[in-house]
């Protein structure tokens, strides 16, 4: 009838004009999604854990191109010794092929450090608890909209290259956080060690960590769907996380 053709004419074809040729439906969500995302940029909180003059500030600058400890004040051995767990953050934000990132590095100075090491990691199994909380009562709450993600998503833990494996304050460390967040051990100053050394404190630290039943991130498995070119790519990713990590 009139009436149909006219919301034709004044609704439908001025929409199919705007939209050209391009589909419009749920296929198309993908895009969408990834979109947003990139425009929103993308929360990443990483906690590095392990002994003063362990590399942890040299790598995690190494990492990411850029001086987070410039203003760091550096401690004599008595005032190390005294010092009680801290925890401090940085924050930087970074770009990369239009891709937004805001890092935030959780610093834990003392830790280790101190004589007397009987929970000593409670500060820290505190501070990941109390992000875990936060997030849920903002997730919980009616603005969801603008939500900073301040979770801990990773921990590099840095073990201490002259020993025999893992010490008693390692495995402690690990098994009060494996459960909360993903813990990647990894050889401090490795490059002091020959490849033989390291092979065999590699394959040491690997059986203790077996034995203490210690959960540490794993490389995830790619989909059986995946294309072949993805599958090899995967697979040569795994080969180079084993070889440089434990």
């Amino acid at each position: 009838d009139s009436f149909s053709l006219h919301i034709k004419k004044k609704i439908l074809r001025p929409l199919l004009q705007l939209f050209g040729k391009q589909y419009v439906g749920f296929a198309t969500l993908p895009n969408q999604v990834h979109r947003k995302s990139v425009k929103k940029g993308f929360d990443f909180t990483l906690m590095v854990a392990g002994e003063s003059g362990m590399g942890k500030s040299t790598l995690v600058n190494s990492l990411f191109l850029t001086d987070l400890y410039k203003d760091r004040k550096l401690l004599n051995a008595e005032e190390r010794i005294n010092q009680t767990v801290e925890i401090i953050k940085h924050t930087v934000d970074i770009e990369e092929k239009g891709v937004k990132l805001k890092l935030t590095i959780v610093d834990t100075p003392g830790f280790g450090d101190a004589t007397c090491w009987p929970d000593i990691w409670k500060p820290i199994t505190d501070y990941i608890d109390q992000q875990f909380e936060q997030y849920f009562r903002d997730e919980s709450g009616l603005n969801r909209k603008n939500i900073q993600d301040n979770r801990v998503h990773c921990c590099l833990y840095f073990i201490p290259p002259f020993g025999h494996g893992l010490r008693p304050v390692d495995v402690e460390f690990m098994k009060a956080l494996h459960e909360k967040v993903n813990i990647i051990p990894l050889i401090a100053k490795a490059d002091c060690l020959t490849p033989n050394e390291i092979k065999k404190l590699k394959d040491r630290i690997r059986e203790e960590i077996d034995k203490f039943g210690i959960k540490v991130y794993q490389f995830p498995e790619c989909d059986s769907d995946e294309d072949e070119e993805f599958k090899q790519l995967d697979k040569e990713l795994k080969v180079i996380w084993m070889d440089r990590h434990i």
